[in-house]
């Protein structure tokens, strides 16, 4: 077997990628299987495939490193396209253009800091099938960002990545989330012309909560919440209000979403109601940084949020090219 000698190999122009005439080197190789498994991991397949050998430790400093020129390398692309610096062009504009955003979040535990939401976008195409019974759609292209911190910090990235796949100039745009105040506050502020979508099952699950509190009996529950439920998938909130104000049960959550949740209207526009693409990628960021005995410092944390990223989006090789 051949040793590693160094933490920074040299780019060998010999490695090759998915045909695309890129090389990438024996660095670009082990970051990327780095954002795919844990470093252990990814020195066993060094190890049996490639023949090198390569300890944990060396493979973590060179994530840590090369890991950072990609984070400022995708920094310096977010703040290209920032909102200020975006210049409506009308002549881009595609009516039949279909786009869908999705936003979510999960918990990462930071050294320190203790457990911090990781804020997770995704952009996609759709595409309805009006064959079936009842009419399904299909998400395409699907593409991620993701972001540990607040707000302020996730909002370039969701906008980067939708300029990416040009959501400004798409003449059916919807966003899809669930009930989270902050999202949809964010969707306010960036796609203030599209459809707004509560996620359906996030919706279902309410209603069985409010099942239980209408109805402490589990069986009379279930029957409410199945007729209720009919109600819901059908877009008559107003039914489920109505109901509710009897014995004076909070509303504000079926008030205050019931222009989201109009399913029926959505689904014969051939519109996605669930989110379950973003709550997918929110799952494959998780099972790359909550593995068990991990630990993240918060800037470890985002090096592999970057590059985690990057894996998922298939654009890691182009951004290793920019920095290579």
């Amino acid at each position: 077997m051949r040793t590693a000698k160094a933490v920074i190999f040299p780019l060998d122009k010999r490695w090759r990628v998915d045909g695309r005439g890129y090389s990438h080197g024996l660095n670009g190789q082990v970051l990327r299987l780095s954002g795919l498994v844990p470093f252990a991991e990814v020195a066993r397949i060094l190890g049996e495939v490639g023949q090198i050998q390569m300890g944990s430790t060396t493979i973590w400093e060179q994530t840590q490193r090369h890991g950072e020129r990609l984070r400022q390398a995708d920094g310096k692309q977010q703040a290209q396209v920032s909102v200020e610096r975006t210049r409506w062009q009308h002549e881009r504009y595609d009516p039949f253009l279909k786009r869908c955003v999705s936003i979510d979040g999960g918990m990462v535990c930071i050294v320190g800091e203790g457990w911090k939401e990781l804020k997770v976008g995704l952009v996609s195409g759709f595409e309805t099938d009006w064959q079936s019974n009842e009419a399904s759609v299909h998400l395409t292209g699907m593409d991620y960002c993701a972001v540990l911190g607040e707000v302020d910090a996730f909002a370039p990235a969701l906008w980067a990545l939708a300029v990416k796949h040009e959501v400004p100039y798409a003449g059916k745009l919807v966003v899809v989330a669930d009930g989270a105040q902050w999202i949809w506050r964010l969707t306010g502020d960036l796609f203030p012309v599209c459809t707004q979508i509560l996620d359906y099952y996030h919706a279902k699950q309410h209603l069985a909560q409010v099942a239980h509190e209408r109805h402490p009996d589990d069986a009379v529950a279930q029957i409410w919440y199945t007729h209720m439920s009919a109600c819901l998938f059908q877009g008559e909130i107003w039914k489920i209000i109505a109901d509710l104000q009897r014995p004076q049960l909070p509303i504000s959550y079926f008030v205050n979403q019931k222009r989201r949740m109009q399913y029926q209207q959505f689904r014969a526009d051939g519109f996605p109601i669930g989110s379950g693409g973003v709550e997918s990628g929110v799952k494959q960021f998780k099972h790359r940084l909550c593995g068990a005995g991990m630990r993240w410092s918060r800037v470890g944390a985002e090096r592999m949020v970057t590059l985690r990223t990057a894996v998922m989006a298939d654009s890691f090789y182009d951004l290793w090219q920019q920095v290579a």
